[in-house]
């Protein structure tokens, strides 16, 4: 049992590390306009150690942050990451973990994903209780094709053609919902596991750790268990799959890149769609 809280990152609420402030921000869905991440290059050169890192939850890192002596962000360096756009809430900062299918709306899939997920980040968003969301919890919304089938592990839903989708609660499928419906179920589910974690140092970040099932189970439907595996690296359909080294990202090979809109992969890779759409 654990008797902590979350202490997940974020950029109001940095790491301590030995090179300094470890700053976390989500990136709902990896999809980030080139305009901000070229800013937040930016702000690593001033603030940091000039590099952008990717995470495994296709969110983005900047290491080596001037902090206070009480462990926050100088006003300074965090002015300028809130001018980069990819802080719209300082209270709802470690919340927005959701992983979404990269392709989604390029390429293949049963359906565009891009309305629920902004539909999702926008209900999380208004939500004052859904700040309190651990910083673990995780959303993922699969199209269809199977490459999250791996990454699942709180909410999330898999498209079963470009109208309907079946949630997915915990390790359990959940029930089949309009597209147009499943982000309000989904943020009601968040809201559900709230209440049904309590509080306390020893409250459950996970759906899967919860004493009773949070909804009840239902079989999957059919296509719903759907596996393939992660992107591969080079020419995809729908743009070209980089890899991202364990260094990161330096301002100049984010300047090389010409698409307005860049999409961070859950396998340390950034996708360069051929076109915004």
């Amino acid at each position: 049992m654990r008797s902590r809280p979350d202490r997940c990152p974020g950029v109001v609420h940095p790491w301590p590390a030995d090179d300094g402030g470890l700053v976390r921000i989500r990136v709902p869905g990896g999809r980030v306009p080139l305009a901000a991440l070229r800013a937040l290059a930016e702000v690593a050169q001033e603030h940091g150690d000039g590099r952008v890192r990717v995470t495994g939850r296709a969110n983005l890192q900047v290491r080596a942050m001037p902090l206070t002596a009480d462990g926050l962000l100088e006003d300074a360096a965090l002015a300028a990451l809130e001018a980069t756009g990819l802080l719209p809430s300082r209270t709802h900062d470690r919340v927005r973990n959701v992983l979404v299918s990269p392709q989604t709306g390029l390429a293949g899939g049963r359906a565009d994903l891009r309305p629920v997920l902004a539909a999702l980040d926008a209900l999380l968003l208004a939500d004052p209780a859904l700040a309190g969301l651990p910083g673990r919890f995780l959303f993922t919304l699969d199209d269809g094709r199977g490459d999250l089938a791996d990454k699942h592990l709180d909410l999330g839903l898999v498209a079963l053609d470009d109208t309907t989708a079946q949630l997915r609660v915990g390790e359990q499928w959940g029930e089949v919902v309009a597209l147009s419906e499943a982000p309000t179920a989904l943020a009601a589910l968040a809201r559900a596991f709230l209440a049904a974690r309590g509080t306390g140092p020893d409250a459950p970040w996970h759906v899967s750790e919860l004493h009773r099932p949070l909804a009840p189970a239902a079989a999957a439907a059919p296509g719903a268990p759907v596996a393939t595996g992660p992107l591969p690296l080079g020419p995809v359909a729908g743009g070209r799959h980089v890899a991202v080294p364990d260094d990161g990202l330096d301002l100049t090979t984010i300047a090389a890149w010409t698409a307005p809109t860049v999409i961070v992969t859950p396998w340390h890779g950034v996708l360069i769609p051929e076109e915004n759409r």
